[in-house]
């Protein structure tokens, strides 16, 4: 178990980042692969699996927020790293200063990244988005045009990208996706027609990735798939989930038929047996909903329901009237012990949500516990 006072980690398999990075990166040639680091790597620990995806055949790394970038830095990667949305003009100082792949898709934020890289002394790189239909962040196509003009005309900086991100992409059948491709290749057309190279193109994420051929382009950006999980059933390559949640049984106590526990006395036991206390809660990412869905946990190789209202430290599992439990015993909230897992996608369905979430949702005083992966 990981070292600490609480006897609670989550353990990352590098091996099967790199597992993914590879089969991902041989799926998608020619086209670069683009490990999504982004959430501290949805979880996993962003330096530790950027190193990973790097070593096993990634190009380059992506993350939401210029501090996600600082933080790679900081930890003495230098691969390039491109920021998936607009920083504030602060923000964007910072984001040259440390060799950042801009995002832009607004004149003020073009005017800003050329005043920043005049100061620092580099012709800074910039990549435009294009909203082609999401409708979260990006320009539209004729504001793209002028964007990527601006850029294109200074000399601080480089225009070194198009793209856009997928609204149903893990939806195979729904032809918005090629609708999304045939806007943003219209776009790229508009400004080739002007005169403006716009470097690299890409548009697909994990899903694109995997079940749109077409849409694989010069690169994708592939977040979910790297940790292991498919958003799109059956499509690609085997995946192996990175990430396992465990923790050791604090205690145990037997209970009478019909005693109820935690708050709100939700659980009545069907009969006389044990419950046992596992030392997380939802403050470490276990939401209280994992009880109303029917989670369970792993103990002895055997699943044993959720018993009752997760709290913000602890939950209660019941594990019957068989006496097999004990104090120290492992318990695994997700992940394999003997013949038998539980996933992050198993906890989607037991929550009515996606594992994205579920794998994001970790909280950050759980240990991380690397296991494998390149030398250091």
């Amino acid at each position: 178990m990981a070292e600490g006072f609480r006897p609670a980690f989550v353990e990352v398999d590098l091996d099967a980042i790199a597992q993914n990075a590879s089969a991902l990166a041989g799926l998608v040639a020619p086209a670069e692969l683009c490990a999504v680091v982004k959430a501290d790597g949805y979880g996993h620990g962003a330096p530790a699996v950027a190193r990973a995806a790097l070593s096993a055949g990634a190009g380059s790394l992506a993350v939401a927020l210029v501090e996600e970038g600082v933080a790679l830095r900081e930890a003495g990667i230098t691969a390039p790293i491109l920021l998936l949305s607009e920083p504030t003009p602060d923000g964007i100082a910072e984001a040259v200063a440390r060799r950042l792949t801009l995002t832009l898709y607004r004149p003020a934020a073009v005017a800003a990244a050329q005043r920043a890289a005049r100061r620092v002394g580099v012709r800074a790189a910039v990549e435009v988005k294009v909203d082609t239909g999401m409708h979260r962040v990006g320009a539209s196509e004729d504001d793209a045009l002028a964007v990527a003009g601006a850029i294109a005309a200074s000399a601080d900086l480089r225009l070194t990208g198009l793209w856009t991100h997928f609204a149903v992409a893990d939806e195979p059948d729904d032809p918005f996706t090629a609708t999304q491709l045939a806007r943003l290749a219209h776009t790229r057309a508009r400004l080739g027609a002007a005169g403006i190279a716009v470097g690299r193109v890409h548009a697909a994420n994990s899903a694109g990735a995997l079940a749109h051929p077409a849409s694989r382009l010069d690169l994708v950006r592939c977040g979910l798939a790297l940790y292991g999980y498919s958003p799109v059933a059956g499509a690609g390559p085997a995946l192996a989930p990175a990430l396992s949640l465990k923790a050791r049984v604090h205690l145990v106590r037997t209970l009478p038929a019909g005693e109820a526990t935690s708050y709100g006395r939700a659980y009545r036991l069907p009969r006389a047996g044990a419950v046992a206390v596992i030392p997380l809660g939802y403050h470490d990412g276990v939401p209280r909903a994992l009880f109303d869905g029917g989670g369970e946990v792993l103990i002895g190789g055997r699943r044993r329901p959720v018993a009752g209202t997760v709290t913000m430290d602890q939950l209660l599992v019941d594990c019957g009237p068989s006496g097999d439990v004990a104090a120290g015993d492992e318990a695994v909230l997700i992940g394999r012990q003997k013949d038998d897992a539980i996933d992050a996608a198993q906890w989607a369905r037991w929550l009515a949500t996606v594992p994205y979430e579920v794998l994001c949702g970790i909280g950050p005083r759980v240990p991380r516990v690397y296991r494998g992966g390149p030398p250091s």
